[in-house]
């Protein structure tokens, strides 16, 4: 008799929308729809296995930060229709979407926590609508490593203090808060500053880490915070030892705060403007630029320093910021996603 061999259940796999937005408007080319996100993320198949969720940013034109009970209560039925579920979500905390620096004035920092009630309010309500079983609620200081380098001490104190209500505000919704490590946000542009961040606020039951390996991989390289980085500014990328080891390095300090986690691929360089200025630069999977052999480097965040499963996320989220639209509109490639997934699903997922 053949012995059949069963797939790992979890982590449950998810795609992200907001790549249908973040990049696209009047400078650059049309937002994709949250419909077509979610018909080509449903599209998606590789050897029977389909994507299980999605994470949202919880903007418009895709989901509005005031969006009524009846309006999520649509949006909870098309995601059923699809047969798929919400995870983490994104609150609109920065300034172009009616949000304010964490380290700002008394009233930006009050529309701060304001969004992230907002986006309590509607994660709360996909959960009593049974559309998302698990996830976070996605943060960060919205403001800019320039601006907070102006004075490092006390723009800090301010970012944990706004945390800290923020919190408060996760708390009453029963929400647990990710603030997303990406170098280009003040007070989160290195990881050494990062952990320092989530001491200070000092509430790991509701604030934790939520890495991307797009971004972290920057970390290592000391885009906007040099004194922090790992390899050299010279790194020779052959040198696969060293480059694991930094890793270590890194995962080390960050792996015990995270508790949300994006799959992605990374060129080693950066791109951006305005807001989201020297952001990691998204590879698809399997680029040829792309630095990270994503499923064993994965594996620095699900396993421990022993190699034992952390088991501290139910899901992954693939993350693949503003790639052109026409890459987007294929097919192939949330298969090829999806496929990169699954393998490090394969490599470090659990019954």
């Amino acid at each position: 008799m053949t012995k059949l061999t069963r797939r790992p259940a979890l982590p449950r796999l998810h795609n992200a929308m907001w790549p249908g937005l973040v990049g696209k408007g009047p400078d650059s080319e049309p937002p994709i729809d949250l419909d077509t996100m979610l018909r080509l993320t449903a599209g998606a198949e590789v050897d029977g296995v389909k994507f299980d969720g999605v994470d949202l940013f919880l903007f418009d034109p895709h989901v509005n930060i005031d969006s009524r009970d009846d309006e999520l209560g649509r949006l909870a039925d098309r995601l059923s229709a699809l047969e798929l579920v919400v995870g983490s979500v994104v609150a609109p905390v920065w300034p172009p979407t009616g949000g304010g620096s964490a380290m700002g004035s008394t009233d930006e920092r009050r529309r701060f926590v304001e969004q992230v009630r907002r986006g309590c309010r509607i994660a709360r309500r996909l959960r009593e609508l049974g559309a998302r079983p698990y996830g976070v609620v996605r943060i960060d200081s919205a403001a800019s490593p320039a601006d907070w380098a102006k004075d490092p001490a006390a723009n800090t104190r301010l970012i944990a203090e706004t945390f800290r209500e923020a919190c408060d505000v996760a708390e009453d919704y029963g929400e647990r808060l990710a603030a997303e490590g990406e170098i280009c946000w003040g007070g989160m542009h290195s990881w050494r500053h990062m952990v320092k961040l989530l001491e200070m606020v000092d509430r790991p039951k509701t604030l934790g880490f939520q890495a991307d390996m797009a971004h972290t991989l920057l970390f290592t390289l000391g885009y906007n915070a040099p004194e922090d980085r790992i390899l050299p500014e010279d790194f020779d990328w052959t040198q696969t030892d060293r480059f694991q080891a930094a890793l270590r390095q890194l995962t080390a300090a960050l792996r015990p705060w995270t508790i949300d986690f994006h799959v992605a691929q990374n060129d080693g360089t950066v791109k951006g403007s305005g807001s989201h200025d020297k952001t990691g630069h998204h590879c698809l999977p399997h680029d040829q630029n792309g630095k990270l052999d994503i499923v064993r480097d994965a594996g620095h965040w699900m396993r421990d320093e022993a190699g034992q499963l952390t088991r501290s996320f139910r899901h992954i989220c693939w993350d693949g910021c503003m790639f052109p639209n026409a890459v987007m509109m294929q097919q192939r490639t949330w298969n090829d996603i999806l496929g990169t997934m699954i393998a490090v699903r394969a490599a470090h997922g659990w019954e």
